[in-house]
């Protein structure tokens, strides 16, 4: 699968999103920012020292836009918040390697703190690319169904979204911080559970990742060449 986009696509699809309400610079600066968390997440295979460091920025740069006064609570907001504010979890991850001289190497014996960095940043990622995609498709309602999903577009439903996506992932990087533990401290009891458990909860991330993909990029083209031919007809 391609996994390479236009970056005037993915502009284009992100100025599609009318959910929120603020001046033309900082909504420009949320669509950058959008399309950077979109290249990190869902176009590179995985994430690099330049890539993370530049989301990270662009994080703190978007919660202090999503501060303003000038920018409403839409559905919208509530969900570039969200995935903003998942990179705090880079940052604890990042904080803890450092710490413990651990980060990106095999567990110790302690086990928890060793595998802690790598399971916080798969949990990023998995938070990252939901909620990415859970922009796309409130981009392509806007687009396709602007009244019909009017009602489903609202920021209690975002908020209710944002946290069942942080609970799953929570329970997922738990299940997961217990199975390392688990084999780092060669405990029998559990393990064989455990490690199945978490074995096929990989393969299922993995699935779902590719799905999500794919998804993602069916959206965004069906709003790319819809909002082509917008620009033909008036044009003519």
């Amino acid at each position: 699968m391609q996994k390479t986009l236009p970056s005037c696509f993915v502009q284009e699809l992100y100025g599609s999103l009318s959910g929120i309400s603020m001046e033309r610079d900082h909504m420009k600066d949320l669509r950058r920012y959008l399309v950077l968390k979109h290249i990190q997440y869902l176009v590179l295979s995985s994430s690099n020292a330049l890539s993370t460091l530049l989301g990270l920025l662009g994080s703190l740069y978007a919660i202090i836009l999503l501060q303003s006064a000038k920018v409403s609570a839409k559905s919208t907001a509530v969900l570039i918040s969200s995935l903003a504010k998942a990179d705090i979890l880079v940052s604890i991850s990042v904080a803890a390697g450092a710490v413990t001289g651990t980060f990106g190497g095999s567990a110790s014996p302690a086990g928890l703190t060793a595998a802690l960095p790598q399971n916080l940043l798969t949990a990023n990622a998995h938070i990252s690319c939901l909620l990415l995609s859970c922009v796309a498709l409130e981009a392509y309602l806007i687009t396709f169904f602007p009244t019909e999903s009017r009602h489903l577009r609202t920021v209690s439903n975002a908020r209710r979204v944002s946290r069942i996506i942080w609970s799953l992932v929570a329970v997922e990087c738990i299940l997961l911080q217990v199975d390392d533990l688990l084999q780092a401290s060669s405990a029998s009891w559990g393990l064989t559970v455990c490690s199945t458990a978490a074995a096929l909860l990989r393969s299922l991330s993995y699935f779902l990742g590719v799905a999500l993909r794919i998804l993602n990029v069916y959206l965004y083209y069906k709003i790319f060449f819809s909002i082509s031919n917008r620009s033909a007809l008036k044009r003519k």
